[in-house]
């Protein structure tokens, strides 16, 4: 006991002390937690014979993260996506799983131990991708869509790569078979003809189906009727191991089936609830999951082959980049969307240590092989973050005439809008149903596309580009508005515009407050942050629910409102560009007095309430 709580202790210690400063550094978690297992393992020798044990145990962490997988896809979902998961998505599995193959035969690799890698190097880290397009805003972006297209067709890809594996085994994994009371149903299991099994086997994913589909409901509601939080997480639980079992019961991927499960639950009321209770388990089974796999990567096989392994490293990133490049173009993306789409997804990804892991007990994978590919999807990994870097750099340069060139605009109007998402499509029906005429400039095509199937004359191109809004009209327009999704393409729309045309009445988005700043710089006249308004109509529910009238709530929220925006401009003179605003002494003191400000004059209007009141 005292040995267990001591390696205990040292993984989860291990873990708290490495993952967050990798998620810091924009490393994401799994490479910080291979990190953890580098330290326990090859550097202090901390992690012991437990390690081979607890990473069979943690393999289960892969049956709850395909499970939540399935949860997240409900099947109207998948059907609408099915083209890019198909087409896109499939082709990427397929051609880059072909490439790599063909180049390890090449080498001289055994035909299953090619098709192997060759399946686990198609996919990329969903996790470090994923993070760094949410951090940078790319995922609204047509390369952005496509990427997590991607991204959704390989998790989905896992599952029958999974049920292939076993099929390509060298020999028979030595297979130990404990005594416990699942001996005699295995060994019934194992007695049965041929066809009995294949019998049993379409009877239990029919059975996965059916029972989630007619009894997950009542069965939920029984159990959230007994007010127990905890037999949630029971059923929970339960219904995932069942389903693993039965499956290992018949030979197949436990994976598999819970994968159906999540999609059959995906559109239940209880899904949230489920998805709450198992991400817990799943999140910590896979964090020390990773960790067993840095304490087993041979960091002397590095040492010794450092050429190699990088030769490697970079030999399957241009491999798979140039197979993304080819159906970036195929699938008609162009110029930003293109690069983005190609360097995103050109590393091997978390995926690959599970299927390292499960192509080895299935005794197709020599050890020396599995370590390589273990430092192959290590490195790739660790400079997903150079290639992001690589991308903005490139993202900066003018567009070329090789990309899909911009709509030639036919016509002028005296509201140009800059971005047609959410925000800017209010404000064009809004405009065009008083009667102004607005020209409308977006760099999403698709975009443009959906617009003009309702009716609504719009233009393909970046707005950010000089050109383009003079051909708009930009010398003769009254209003510019600007609701493009990137901070840094506002603010460069806002002083290009402001430098053409003093005279020019500009409304800007923001996405927070210092870019309210910037674009007050600039010289935006009225700048609206993203959730502010929708913020302080949410407070005035707040109030009318406590206590105040309609009148009374929209009076403090109105003060409320006014007193806020003209703070903001008073703190954007004092605002020093560059310099963190908590380091900005008089920013903050102001900042304090206008609190005060705001304090005292909500205060007075409750005392004016307080006395309309008193005087009814």
């Amino acid at each position: 006991m005292e040995n267990l709580l001591l390696q205990a202790t040292f993984y989860l210690g291990a873990a708290v002390l490495i993952v967050p400063i990798s998620v810091r550094l924009g490393l994401g978690s799994v490479l910080g937690y291979l990190a953890a297992g580098l330290l326990l393992g090859p550097a202090l020798g901390l992690a012991g014979s437990e390690t081979h044990d607890l990473q069979h145990f943690t393999e289960f962490g892969v049956v709850l993260m395909l499970f939540l997988i399935g949860l997240e896809l409900e099947p109207r979902t998948l059907w609408d996506m099915r083209h890019k998961l198909l087409g896109l998505g499939g082709l990427q599995v397929t051609l880059t799983s072909a490439l790599v193959a063909a180049l390890l035969l090449a080498m001289g690799e055994p035909w299953q131990i090619a098709a192997t890698l060759g399946m686990l190097f198609s996919l990329s880290s969903t996790a470090i991708v994923l993070q760094s397009m949410t951090e940078k805003n790319l995922l609204r972006t047509a390369g952005g869509r496509s990427t997590f297209a991607v991204l959704l067709s390989q998790d989905i890809a896992v599952v029958p790569m999974l049920a292939l594996i076993p099929l390509m085994a060298l020999r028979s994994p030595a297979h130990t078979t404990e005594e416990g009371a699942a001996q005699p149903i295995m060994s019934l299991v194992e007695a049965l003809p041929g066809w009995a099994v294949t019998g049993l086997t379409l009877g239990i994913v029919a059975t996965i189906v059916l029972v989630g589909h007619f009894l997950s409901r009542p069965v939920f509601r029984f159990i959230h009727a007994s007010h127990l939080p905890e037999m949630g997480t029971f059923i929970s639980l339960l219904m995932v191991i069942g389903i693993a079992f039965l499956m290992m019961l018949v030979g197949l991927s436990p994976a598999l089936g819970s994968f159906i499960a999540g999609v059959v639950l995906a559109n239940s009321e209880f899904r949230h609830q489920i998805e709450a209770d198992i991400k817990p388990f799943k999140g910590i089974l896979m964090g020390l999951f990773f960790t067993t796999v840095g304490v087993n990567i041979d960091t002397g096989l590095l040492a010794d082959q450092p050429l190699r392994i990088l030769a490697l490293t970079l030999l399957l990133m241009l491999a798979k980049t140039a197979v993304l490049f080819l159906l970036a173009t195929l699938f008609r993306l162009r110029g930003r969307d293109r690069v983005l789409f190609t360097l995103a997804l050109a590393q091997a990804g978390e995926f690959g240590f599970l299927i390292v892991s499960f192509a080895s007990t299935q005794a197709i994978l020599p050890e020396m092989v599995a370590q390589r590919a273990l430092l192959v999807i290590s490195l790739s990994m660790l400079l997903t973050p150079l290639l992001f870097i690589l991308h903005d750099r490139l993202a900066r340069r003018p567009q070329r005439g090789g990309d899909q060139p911009a709509d030639e605009i036919e016509e002028k109007g005296t509201v140009i809008i800059a971005g047609i998402g959410r925000f800017g499509q209010v404000v064009n029906r809004m405009a065009r149903s008083a009667g102004l005429s607005t020209v409308v400039l977006d760099s999403d095509a698709a975009a443009i596309e959906r617009l003009r199937r309702f009716g609504i004359k719009g233009y393909f191109g970046d707005p950010s580009r000089p050109d383009l809004l003079q051909a708009a009209g930009l010398a003769e327009a009254e209003v510019l508005v600007v609701a493009v999704d990137s901070p840094e393409n506002a603010t460069r729309i806002v002083e290009f515009a402001r430098r053409q045309r003093p005279d020019l009445h500009i409304v800007a988005r923001a996405y927070d407050r210092v870019h309210v700043y910037e674009l007050f710089r600039a010289g935006a006249n009225d700048i609206l942050r993203e959730t502010f308004d929708s913020s302080v109509r949410a407070g005035r529910y707040v109030l009318e629910n406590m206590g105040f009238t309609e009148y009374e709530a929209a009076k403090l929220s109105q003060t409320y409102y006014k007193v806020d925006r003209a703070a903001l401009r008073d703190l954007a003179e004092l605002w020093v560009p560059g310099q963190p605003i908590h380091q900005n002494e008089a920013y903050v003191a102001r900042a304090r007095r206008l609190d005060e400000d705001l304090r005292t004059a909500l205060l007075d209007d409750q005392d004016d309430i307080a006395a309309d009141r008193a005087a009814q």
